[in-house]
């Protein structure tokens, strides 16, 4: 699904992005490796990272990322930037670790992300953030891992908790479509995506968002390069014909000239208007709420 020239050129495009991000966050705090998940037996001690501007008073909206990296690769602290985008412009910034394959499948991988979201929803307000304003970001597996948490509510259940996510923001996700895909390219045992989704067709539904949709979810606004690898394309254009049934106003941004590591590495740029159209869909979103709740 992705190409190994795409590892090569993330350390060199984040130097270039890094003179122009530096000018706007020096009032942003950054509150680094916090434990949301204890080590036991059977999973490793899990962090994350809070980012916050005290120029903004709370309690302020939410943004909590999930980093990609195709499920094995992948830390919150090549993020830092796009943390303090975020906490710059008023909001509260939360990156997070997670286990990584093959010591975890993307079931692990989708307990543990929800696991950071009750954290948030349970710790955000010391950090002058709205529990009740929680919103869930992903790239490329992030994005698999955020809209996942966000649809199937199996995930908080398990935690004994509503789903808290008040919308996903997913940034050229992948696998939202996991069946489609490996069922036309399957997994070969001891390989990444053997380890991440396992060998059997009816599990890969079962990774897939797309055959999680339903009526009541939160809602999406989804961004696509244009020129980002065919498997995302074909993904999203299928998770965009399953979303007519059920939430068929979700908005689309495609990026026409955009490949898959700069449609990340743009959000290290506090001046990019993206940013302008994600704080319009978290803005408009808890407008909506508010207004039914006063009905």
């Amino acid at each position: 699904m992705y190409s190994k020239t795409s590892r090569i050129l993330w350390p060199l495009s984040v130097c270039l992005v890094l003179l122009l991000s530096s000018c706007s966050i020096v009032t942003t705090r950054r509150n680094k490796n916090i434990v949301y998940q204890a080590a036991t037996t059977k999973s490793p001690e899990l962090k994350l990272d809070v980012y916050t501007d005290p120029f903004f008073k709370g309690p302020k909206p939410v943004w909590l990322f999930i980093h990609g990296g195709n499920w094995n690769s992948g830390r919150k602290e090549q993020y830092r930037l796009m943390g303090r985008n975020i906490a710059a412009k008023g909001m509260v910034a939360v990156i997070i670790d997670y286990t990584l394959s093959p010591a975890a499948n993307y079931k692990q991988m989708a307990q543990e992300a929800a696991r950071s979201v009750a954290w948030t929803q349970e710790h955000i307000a010391q950090y002058e953030g709205n529990p009740q304003q929680i919103y869930v970001s992903g790239h490329s597996a992030g994005g698999h891992l955020a809209s996942l948490i966000s649809i199937d509510d199996r995930y908080f259940d398990s935690l004994g908790m509503a789903n808290p996510i008040k919308g996903t923001l997913l940034i050229d996700a992948a696998g939202l479509d996991m069946h489609g895909y490996l069922k036309n390219d399957p997994p070969k045992p001891g390989r990444t995506y053997a380890n991440t989704f396992g060998l059997q067709e009816r599990g890969w539904k079962d990774a897939s968002p797309l055959y999680h949709l339903h009526r009541d979810m939160p809602p999406m606004i989804l961004l696509m390069g244009g020129k980002t690898y065919p498997s995302i394309i074909a993904g999203t254009e299928s998770f965009r014909e399953g979303l007519e049934a059920f939430a068929p106003e979700t908005p689309f941004v495609l990026q026409k000239s955009k490949k898959h590591i700069p449609m990340i590495l743009q959000f290290f740029n506090p001046l990019n208007r993206q940013y302008r159209k994600l704080h319009h869909f978290i803005s408009d979103t808890n407008q909506r709420r508010s207004a039914v709740k006063s009905e």
